[in-house]
């Protein structure tokens, strides 16, 4: 998406089309587009005429992009578990790696980057009942190696919501959740880029009835946020302005219709109390 997002750039700022720009390395205009937008691979040929088209003659900024193509091109570590993980989470596998910061909410289960092993374990259970114990076991570790973002020497800012409901369903039985709980505890109590909060059961309806989303932002000026909705067999990702306003606009109300993040502990632990 870098990739692509500076080739956009580079295109717009020499006045030319998708089409015109395609000429050259014999692509079409679709071809130009899904470039751009990050949804193939590059080759660097390609990449070395389109440069040469938009006049970049400056060997240290072709270099550049040459290391971000070839960066592009290299396989994540999530790419040895693609036996248990469709081609549309993948993707997503890598927008979170390099987001700065992801916005979530949660209104099944506790958020996938906040999940103990076991409670993951469950999680994944339900949604793969027919699977076997090693496929299982494959897909928590690909979700608790998610994980590790968080405490990264640069982690990104989580800040997630939860439906209160999320939190009193015992998936995996009370022993499971309580361990759970107690987790989402000590995440918010020792990592200061994590923020938790809870929207109670006395809230009623809320900004985002529709279901679970997550909004996110990366570093790099070229790249867009972007809106990902997970749903059983695919995925939506969205990123026009328009329709990532309207994301921004549900998340920004829930943060003010949720309680606040001071009371998100003392909340976990009625939850707890609750549950013995």
């Amino acid at each position: 998406m870098m990739v692509g997002a500076q080739l956009r750039r580079l295109r717009e700022e020499r006045g030319l089309t998708r089409a015109e720009a395609g000429e050259p390395i014999r692509a079409s205009e679709s071809k130009i587009s899904r470039m751009e937008l990050g949804r193939v691979g590059f080759k660097e040929r390609d990449v070395l005429d389109l440069l040469s088209l938009y006049d970049v003659r400056d060997e240290g900024e072709r270099a550049a992009l040459l290391a971000r193509v070839r960066e592009a091109n290299a396989s994540g570590w999530w790419y040895a578990y693609r036996d248990v993980t469709p081609n549309w989470f993948q993707r997503y596998l890598g927008l979170e790696a390099t987001a700065t910061l992801i916005r979530s909410y949660e209104v099944q289960f506790v958020p996938g980057l906040l999940q103990t092993e076991e409670y993951a374990r469950a999680v994944v259970r339900l949604g793969h009942g027919g699977a076997q114990e090693h496929e299982v076991t494959r897909r928590v570790r690909l979700r608790l190696g998610r994980q590790q973002i968080l405490s990264r020497p640069d982690p990104p800012k989580l800040w997630a919501v939860v439906d209160e409901a999320a939190l009193r369903r015992p998936v995996g039985g009370p022993r499971v959740m309580r361990d759970q709980l107690e987790a989402l505890i000590a995440t918010v109590t020792k990592m200061p880029n994590v923020t938790l909060q809870v929207v109670p059961l006395a809230a009623g309806g809320h900004a985002a009835a529709g279901g679970a989303f997550s909004i996110l932002r990366f570093a790099q000026p070229d790249l867009p946020d972007l809106v990902y909705i997970e749903q059983l067999t695919s995925a939506l990702y969205l990123d026009r302005r328009e329709d990532v306003d309207c994301y921004f606009d549900a998340v920004n109300r829930l943060f003010v219709e949720a309680a606040p993040a001071k009371d998100t502990v003392p909340i976990l632990d009625q939850i707890i109390r609750d549950l013995r």
